[in-house]
């Protein structure tokens, strides 16, 4: 874990799953996960080859949004079994005018429900305990796994949205608790 400074997000329970912040000790699981084929096709290259680079990831893009914003990404495992499936949790991007919300599975555990109840944990916990409203989401329009997900968590279709620098074409999505 980071040092002792760093105020880490609260665990978050389900029926299901246990979601908890990253720790160092997921960078194999990390390593693994982001370079799933499903995650370099719908999420992107994060240049995340080995366990050393997944450490500097958790570092680098993990405990640093902990640090800044108070909320970041989260490793889910299945209760009682302490085992990770995925990671889902909010990321705070300066293109966007709040935080978005990313959900992503290893391949054995996609579509079983996991991803939405784990996002359902993680908007509950912004909008009532963060008082984040609204929030986004961003997904390639060929992620319809995701787009459906999303719909089924209340997100609005926003439009076609460029991602900086590269302008990758994704589409854009928000919730606003106000009124849900």
């Amino acid at each position: 874990m980071p040092n002792g400074h760093l105020q880490l997000p609260p665990i978050l329970r389900t029926p299901r799953l246990e979601l908890r912040p990253v720790a160092a000790a997921d960078a194999a699981f990390l390593a693994a996960l982001l370079n799933d084929p499903a995650w370099l096709r719908y999420i992107g290259d994060r240049g995340v080859r080995t366990v050393a680079d997944a450490e500097r990831y958790i570092e680098g893009r993990i405990w640093s949004q902990y640090a800044a914003h108070g909320f970041g990404m989260y490793i889910m495992e299945l209760r009682g079994a302490s085992r990770a499936i995925g990671t889902c949790g909010l990321v705070r991007r300066e293109f966007l005018a709040g935080p978005d919300l990313g959900v992503a599975l290893l391949p054995a555990w996609v579509g079983h429900g996991y991803a939405t109840e784990g996002a359902r944990a993680v908007i509950g916990h912004a909008e009532r305990t963060l008082g984040i409203d609204p929030l986004y989401a961003i997904v390639r329009s060929e992620n319809t796994r995701s787009v459906g997900m999303l719909e089924r968590l209340r997100f609005t279709h926003q439009g076609p949205f460029a991602v900086p620098p590269e302008g990758t074409a994704v589409e854009l999505y928000m919730r606003s608790g106000a009124g849900s």
